[in-house]
């Protein structure tokens, strides 16, 4: 018997394998699922270190926002490895000046009021507007996820997102099949900066997720599902 391809799934910040549900239901019908749990490590690389410890030696890799980020850097250090890579709601700059005093305002939060006075004011940007509001399911699950985490991991991916680096040189040099994607409303990382990303990849399929934000995979998962399944069909190959 055939054995199955691996696909890991790397979650982003203050994210865990919710926010890939329906992907998992639907692609572990296909393939080996294997999604992280990366709350303990305070850089980027710690994190690509993690994934590789835990993966087969051959597999392909999924990332959403921060956990795209750690997706790009696992192929950075295994490109060997890797069959496939997507790269959902993400962005490959370094941190710029004013960002960390943005953060610092969120850290503040979540140290001194907790996780759910954290969601009420980093969520709401993170998804099309008004849909906190409209879908009352989504809300728990949103909130639910990120009252899992504390502050201590919503420190540690800070400084892991702060101290991020600078992966555009990488884009040019990746040669296996690779899937972009981002919600049209995203808010964080537009789809014009995905745009950017892709025309710098040599084969990759652009992809937009009509009426979504920043959590595509729960705000669109069929459209996010539907987009993987059909990277998992493309053969050209492992990374080089």
């Amino acid at each position: 018997m055939q054995a199955r391809e691996t696909i890991i799934l790397v979650s982003g910040l203050l994210c865990d394998d919710a926010v890939w549900e329906h992907q998992n239901a639907v692609l572990s019908r296909h393939y080996d699922v294997i999604i992280p749990h990366l709350c303990e490590q305070d850089s980027i690389a710690a994190m690509a270190e993690d994934v590789l410890e835990v993966a087969p030696q051959l597999f392909s890799i999924a990332g959403h926002s921060m956990g795209a980020r750690v997706a790009l850097e696992v192929w950075r250090q295994a490109p060997e490895r890797i069959t496939r890579l997507a790269l959902i709601d993400t962005g490959v700059h370094p941190a710029s000046a004013d960002e960390l005093p943005k953060r610092q305002a969120l850290l503040d939060i979540s140290a001194a009021k907790g996780m759910t006075a954290l969601a009420d004011v980093w969520l709401p940007p993170m998804v099309k507007a008004g849909l906190l509001e409209t879908d009352t399911a989504l809300r728990e699950r949103l909130y639910a996820m990120v009252e899992r985490m504390s502050p201590a991991i919503h420190r540690q991916q800070i400084a892991a997102l702060i101290s991020r680096p600078d992966a555009r040189p990488l884009l040019t040099q990746i040669s296996c099949p690779v899937l972009v994607g981002v919600g049209a409303l995203d808010q964080w990382s537009s789809p014009e900066q995905h745009e950017k990303m892709a025309e710098a990849i040599r084969h990759v399929h652009y992809v937009v997720f009509q009426d979504s934000g920043h959590m595509a995979p729960m705000e669109a998962p069929e459209a996010v599902t539907d987009a993987l399944l059909e990277w998992m069909r493309d053969d050209r190959g492992v990374c080089q």
